[in-house]
């Protein structure tokens, strides 16, 4: 019991961590830089960006990282963004259903991949397939994933480990954070022996390692798409879009593990 009362404990301190230590938009998207809604798994490689985007125009984008879903539902009701970029097609597709984005403007921007994660040193590389003994891995422990109805990640994996034949042996022990990146800090302390994240997740946490990567036919195609909001007023926004489309910003997307797919 302690050790499970231990384990919840932080989960909730992690996933108070992952919301309060993000950056929350402007009252008004039309005031000031563009406000842009992006998922979690992005952060790193897109204040990069946004760095040098500052660097080259003097103006700054004001991000807010979260889950793909949880931006999008925000963006349903009213939220002032003027740029959201997914870690899925359907999040994108659902604003786009209710015609809360500009079609014109959306273009699918980077590709990535799911693999599995270990603290540093613990786990040696194993091939991700259907005879990997995932269950026995855990060892009583839990598999961090982020939610697997509603956040991309979370439904990349267990897509994954459904055609793989893997889910039904540890659908039990999954610990399911509300994005990626709280899933990574539970590896990355300890809290869960093993994770399935994006491999740029993995690339930015020291503290990790990859013990192996999920087949492509796993899952469906893990895409970015990236459109302006219809409600957005700000005269950057498109401004912005396009500098993400850039050779300075794919270096950087790069640099961080992203397959890069809109050209300039």
């Amino acid at each position: 019991m302690t050790t499970r009362r231990h384990f919840i404990q932080a989960l909730a301190a992690i996933a108070f961590v992952a919301t309060t230590a993000l950056p929350l938009p402007r009252a008004s998207a039309a005031e000031g830089g563009p406000v842009v809604f992006a998922a979690a798994s992005l952060k790193n490689a897109l204040d990069a960006v946004n760095a040098a985007w500052t660097a080259k125009t003097g103006k700054s984008a004001t991000v807010s990282y979260a889950a793909s879903s949880a931006l999008a539902k925000q963006i349903e009701s009213g939220a002032p963004a003027d740029l959201f970029v997914s870690a899925d097609l359907d999040w994108m597709d659902a604003l786009a259903k209710d015609k809360l984005i500009r079609a014109e403007s959306r273009v699918e921007l980077l590709g990535n991949s799911i693999v599995l994660v270990a603290p540093k040193g613990s786990v040696a590389p194993a091939a991700i397939t259907p005879a990997l003994p995932l269950a026995a891995m855990l060892g009583g422990g839990k598999l961090a994933m982020a939610n697997v109805d509603s956040v991309p990640a979370g439904k990349y994996g267990k897509a994954a480990l459904t055609h793989l034949g893997l889910w039904d042996a540890v659908k039990d022990q999954v610990a399911q954070a509300e994005n990626v990146r709280a899933a990574l800090v539970l590896v990355s302390r300890s809290e869960a022996p093993l994770g399935i994240v994006y491999k740029t997740d993995a690339a930015a946490d020291p503290a990790v390692e990859v013990v192996g990567t999920f087949p492509e036919e796993s899952h469906a195609p893990i895409v970015y798409p990236a459109a302006l909001t219809a409600e957005s007023q700000n005269a950057d926004a498109g401004v912005f879009l396009d500098f993400l489309k850039t050779d300075e910003a794919r270096k950087l997307f790069e640099a961080q593990g992203f397959t890069v797919l809109a050209k300039d």
